[in-house]
């Protein structure tokens, strides 16, 4: 899971480095060299059972795949409408949709610890971006499409629970690329990456997207959801550091202030949880 958060948190510095491929444009081509090698891996273990092996899946594999196409989607759109800090730090706060959705879902109870984390996660967004309105509309249109990051990770995670591990559900990663890759290509013309911008998003494609994220899928067959939560939260850390030292993207102090709170909060909220876990056992 370490390596995991290591291979997502090289997005953001990757993409300061284009050349002249726009926003969707880079959706588009990341979405499409996830899609490439994950087709390739099932066409090479499943041969023509590849398209049994998707449609087998059912509703529940689609509807995770639906979720991975907008995250993936989501992710790509708002890194370059703002900095690298305010899509992850916003994105950290998964764990408390999850959590939200789950009650309502499946009938998880909320534990009193979890309310707090979430109003106190709340505020250190909003001080986050309450400067942004102001000083820059970008920032808050990049920091509501990052929403959709959270939001659509939160339903994913209630459709694998739900679930209960009888769908194997990597095959959604495929779908989830090929979706996104569908909608932006319109948006994405007229082509205007360079070969530099290709290389370096196929680069993404697989070692930041395709790799890790099957990696992520059947890591959570094994680890409890608290400590991937947990440690899902380096991936934050370690892509601030990359855009700070790799592109001179140094963060607001605003947030890094709120950006503090909220991953303070988090770690308190499921480490507590954890311990939590090991007594009731």
């Amino acid at each position: 899971m370490l390596v995991v958060t290591l291979m997502w948190s090289i997005a953001g510095v990757v993409t300061r480095h284009l050349d002249s491929a726009q926003s969707f444009e880079v959706t588009f081509w990341r979405s499409l060299f996830t899609a490439v090698p994950l087709g390739a891996y099932y066409a090479f273990a499943h041969g023509r059972a590849t398209v049994k092996l998707l449609v087998d899946g059912g509703r529940v594999l689609w509807l995770s795949g639906l979720m991975w196409s907008v995250m993936f989607t989501c992710f790509m759109v708002a890194i370059t409408l703002t900095t690298v800090a305010n899509v992850l730090v916003t994105m950290s706060v998964a764990p408390l949709f999850t959590a939200m959705l789950a009650r309502f879902t499946l009938g998880h109870p909320v534990a009193r610890r979890t309310w707090l984390a979430i109003v106190i996660a709340g505020a250190g967004i909003a001080w986050m971006y309450g400067h942004s309105v102001s000083a820059d509309t970008r920032h808050l249109l990049g920091t509501l499409v990052a929403l959709g990051v959270p939001i659509a990770g939160a339903i994913n995670w209630n459709i694998l629970q739900r679930n209960g591990g009888e769908v194997d559900l990597v095959p959604a990663l495929l779908i989830g690329a090929l979706i996104s890759s569908a909608l932006t290509l319109p948006l994405a013309m007229p082509f205007q990456a360079s070969g530099h911008d290709i290389g370096w998003l196929a680069m993404l494609g697989l070692f930041q997207l395709a790799i890790p994220c099957a990696l992520a899928v059947r890591i959570a067959r094994s680890l409890p959801a608290p400590e991937i939560s947990l440690l899902a939260l380096l991936e934050i850390i370690f892509g601030i550091a990359w855009a700070w030292l790799g592109a001179n993207e140094q963060p607001a102090p605003q947030v890094l202030a709120g950006g503090a709170l909220v991953l303070g909060t988090l770690a308190l909220n499921e480490a507590w949880g954890m311990r939590v876990a090991i007594r009731e056992r």
